[in-house]
This record gives structure tokens, sequence and C-alpha cells, in this order.
């Protein structure tokens, strides 16, 4: 009888990865179509890069996620509107749609063989966009996948997930605001029997808070995120909870005060501000409510940070927030006056005085630019 040998089973083929030249080139040629607000252009920019071979991971997380992350630093820096940033992430959507339909190359046999993961961002949650790379990666590697999009209340994922069913809960969230309620969407969904993986602006640089928070997993970005799913995440229960998933601190109470007198707080400092700041009283009905919304922001990240028990949280919008406000001509004296009003209405609350504190802190080193001289 004759023997043949069996044939080596065919090995993947990777493709190269892009030149990072090329993927410049694609980033600038697609914001030169966002900055007109050109969706066709920005369209076929990102197909003619597919078309040349990049491919749809690489597009989707090398090319359409930094340019987002200029959008975002361009309104920061007061070049975009609030509606021209709207729309540049409104073509943006519409082009990782229509990209989806694409078929980014060969699928598993047999179909999606990663799982089952359901995608959403948390209630109050309205940037939406990071959880759409995910999703879309995540599909692009074989997973199937239930993208329930922004602002997803937690009585509603967990309905979803006992109606359809799920292996994963992949929650994201850019703004630290929200980690109570990704806290209650965590508890919740492990509490169905699930693992939660986090990701998003919201859980520090380091996924500090997601650990905080008892996240199954962090990851720092769409990639981790797929190379984390598909080796798995431990389910509830399957190891033992750590000391800094508790929140002992909240059992001052500080938090809930605060978080329940935030309106009343809020027209208090406003009401302060317009009685130390002179030039307050010439201020429009628009601007004197845009100055009561930034009080708001104030407030609401004082009490994120006190729920983290972590000044840190406070001191970084406060920083972030001069930097708005100097890009746009405003000087910080009057933020500095508003942390010294909240101070005052909170000389019953020790954690959120030493908060404002260093907040304020923060603010007195950041150096005055200097005033342009006649050759500027």
């Amino acid at each position: 009888m004759t023997t043949h040998p069996t044939p080596p089973a065919p090995v993947p083929v990777t493709p190269p990865a892009p030149a990072p030249a090329t993927l410049a080139a694609t980033r600038e040629r697609l914001w030169a179509a966002l900055d007109a607000r050109d969706e066709h252009a920005a369209a076929a920019t990102v197909f003619a890069a597919r078309d040349a071979g990049i491919p749809v991971e690489d597009l989707l997380l090398d090319v359409i996620g930094p340019v987002q992350a200029k959008v975002g630093r361009e309104w920061a820096a007061g070049r975009l509107t609030v509606a021209q940033e709207h729309a540049v992430t409104a073509i943006q959507d519409r082009v990782i749609a229509a990209l989806a339909h694409r078929i980014p190359g060969p699928r598993p046999a047999g179909g999606p063989t990663g799982g089952r993961v359901t995608v959403a961002c948390v209630d109050g949650e309205w940037h939406a966009l990071p959880a759409r790379l995910l999703a879309e990666v995540l599909r692009g590697r074989g997973f199937t996948v239930d993208y329930l999009g922004a602002q997803v209340p937690t009585p509603h994922l967990i309905a979803h997930l006992h109606q359809n069913g799920s292996d994963t809960v992949a929650l994201s969230s850019s703004l630290p605001v929200r980690l109570p309620t990704a806290h209650a969407a965590i508890t919740a969904v492990q509490a169905v029997g699930l693992p939660v993986l986090v990701g998003g602006a919201a859980f520090g640089p380091d996924g500090r808070y997601a650990r905080l928070l008892g996240a199954d997993g962090w990851a720092p970005d769409a990639r981790a995120a797929a190379d984390l799913l598909a080796v798995g995440l431990r389910r509830p229960g399957d190891a033992p909870s750590t000391p800094e998933q508790g929140l002992p601190h909240l059992l001052d109470q500080e938090y809930t005060l605060v978080t329940r007198t935030r309106v009343q707080l809020t027209r208090d400092v406003l009401a302060g501000l317009e009685a130390k700041v002179p030039a307050m009283a010439a201020y429009s009905a628009q601007q004197r409510d845009r100055t009561a919304e930034d009080i708001a922001h104030i407030v609401d990240f004082l009490a994120a940070s006190l729920y983290t028990d972590d000044a840190e949280l406070f001191v970084g919008f406060l920083s972030w927030t001069a930097g708005i406000l100097r890009a746009r001509g405003v000087p910080v004296g009057a933020l500095l006056a508003a942390l010294d009003l909240l101070a005052d209405a909170q000389r019953d609350f020790p954690r959120a005085r030493a908060h404002l504190a260093a907040g304020h802190r923060a603010l007195t080193r950041i150096p005055t630019p200097p005033t342009p001289g006649p050759h500027a």
C-alpha cells in the first residue's frame, strides 16, 4: 500500500501592516473632507484606502479614530463649534456604517466564532463613536455583536440580555461623571451572571476606576478589548473580590448630599458669582445660562471625585476646563471664585473641601499667558 503524506494545513496569511506614512496621508485627506463637511469625499477617502489594501480594522482604529480625537481637540481649542463637531461626528458615524457593509476579508468557516458580545454606552453617555468602533472591530474578528448605541438605561440593558442572551457585555463611557451610573450597570450585569468589560476615558488612563468599580476587565482601546475578549473574561464569582472593589468612603454620605443638592448649589454659586464678579452684571441671558451650566458641571465632577475618592479626577477636569476657557479668551478668575463659593457651602464636608482645595491649588499653578505685544 502506498501512503501519501498528509498535506499541511493552510497557514492564514496576515496582510502586511500599512506604512505609517500611508495611514497619515489617509488621515489628512479624511480630516480635510470632514473640515469641509463633505460626506462624499470622506467616504471616498476611506473606501479608496480600503480598495488599496488597508484592512478595515486599521481604517477604523488608525484613521477614523485618531481623526475623531482631532475633532475633539479642535472643539476644545475653539476652532469648531458644538454644531460643527456634531456634524462631523455624524459624518464619521455614517462612514463607519457604510464601511461595515464592505466585506473586510475572509470570515471564519461556519460564521462567527468569537461568541456574542453586547456593546453599549452607559446611561447618560452620548459619546457613542468609541463603542461603535469596538463593535465593528469585534464583528471583523468573528464575534456576533449586539450594538445598542448611546445612553442605554441599565434596566433596558438588563432586559435586552434576558431576551437575547450574550456571553459578555462591553460598556463604554467617556465622561467620569457617569462612573456612578457605570457602577450600577456593572453590578446589574454581573447579577445576571455575565462578565463586564469596560473602556473609555471615564475609567482613567490606567483603568483605575474600572478596578475600583469591580469590572471584570478593562481595555485601553478597541484592539486590546478584542484581544481580551478572544481569550475570555472571568465570570462573576470566578475570582474572589478584592478590597479595592469596595467604596467604604461613601458611608460619609458626602457624595449623596452633594448630588441631592446639585440644583441648589448651582443656584447659590451663580448668585454668589454675580455678587463677586461685577462684569457679570452685563451678561446676556444666554451668557448667564452658560455660566450656570459650567457651575453645574463643576458640581457634577466634584460629586464624581467624591464617589471615587480621587481628588485627581476633579483636578483633571478643572485643568481641562481652564484650558477651554483660555482658548476662548475667558479668564479663570471666575472659576477660582466658584471654587471658593463651593468650599464655603461644603464647610461640613471634609472630603469635598479637600478636593476643592486641590483644584484651587492646581488652577493657581497654571501660568497666566502673556499679554500680546504690539508686534504679536
